[in-house]
């Protein structure tokens, strides 16, 4: 099967180089400008060692590919997609946020977008050389991406994927804003790692008040989420977690503030749902980045 990857960072890279370890042919579009350097073989490092794999580099999809798998930042999509110039038969988009579904579809049509959601810290170290700091990669897919990529899911196992797929897209996307919203805003606009949120009585409050929000606006929207599972999971994270827009913060970088956060509030003004922390948490971090 044939396979292209738009967004080579840490995500993109880690799904380009795991399927191309397991015989998958990968293609993977870089900006032209990186193309003469950009490596023929992919290299990620997890902690049960390095793979390696080929993959053959390109500045733009000319032709069209089973799967396009897009790990862009969401502020990225549009200026990316320009690369895109043969139709895949299926984009998993694996984007922060639920908005950019829609963009998608509206764009290349409602049977050719089968989201996913992926949750995993990994870092980009090099052009295509990657590092994934945990052991698991957490890939949900829409039920709809199960006939096609069934068997390359159990595959993917062996290289410490839990992978789901889901019938209930709003429960998919969801699932994971729920915990990555509040999550990201929380830590974003503390500087403080999941440990030391939940050791500060405030933060905890403000980041459990901000989880109840989020699962309040995803179940208005027919999305099946528990406040009280995802608190219990971000107890149970290791304490040293830190989210990437708190890095982006941190580094000076665009966060994606509007996508994570800016979906909640908006479903909450289209529900009729108090978001008010929400709100204040990323205002907090507007001012950090204005800074």
């Amino acid at each position: 099967m044939k396979h292209a990857i738009l967004g080579t960072g840490a995500i993109g890279g880690l799904i380009g180089t795991a399927l191309a370890s397991l015989g998958e042919d990968v293609i993977v579009i870089v900006r032209l400008q990186q193309l003469p350097d950009y490596p023929s073989r992919l290299s990620l490092e997890r902690p049960a060692g390095v793979i390696t794999a080929p993959a053959h580099a390109v500045a733009a999809l000319s032709e069209p590919v089973d799967v396009l798998w897009i790990a862009t930042k969401t502020f990225q999509l549009e200026s990316a997609l320009k690369s895109v110039e043969a139709i895949p038969r299926m984009i998993i988009p694996l984007l922060n946020g639920v908005d950019h579904v829609a963009t998608l579809r509206a764009q290349f049509g409602a049977d050719h977008v089968v989201p996913g959601t992926i949750a995993i810290e990994a870092e980009r170290a090099a052009p295509g050389v990657f590092i994934q700091r945990a052991p698991t990669v957490r890939l949900n897919l829409s039920s709809a991406a199960e006939p096609t990529l069934g068997p390359i899911v159990k595959k993917l196992a062996d290289l410490g994927f839990v992978a789901q797929f889901i019938a209930n897209e709003q429960t998919l996307l969801w699932g994971k804003l729920c915990f990555l919203g509040p999550f990201a805003l929380a830590t974003s606009a503390s500087g403080k790692t999941m440990g030391e949120i939940l050791t500060d009585p405030t933060w905890k409050q403000r980041l459990f008040d901000s989880v109840e929000e989020a699962c309040a606006v995803g179940r208005a929207l027919g999305a099946e989420v528990d406040a009280a599972k995802i608190e219990s999971m971000m107890q149970n994270a290791p304490p040293t977690m830190r989210s990437s827009m708190q890095k982006d913060v941190a580094a000076g970088r665009p966060p994606e503030l509007d996508a994570i956060g800016g979906a909640i509030v908006r479903g909450g003004e289209q529900q009729g749902i108090n978001v008010s922390t929400t709100r204040s948490l990323m205002a907090e971090i507007s001012a950090k980045v204005a800074a």
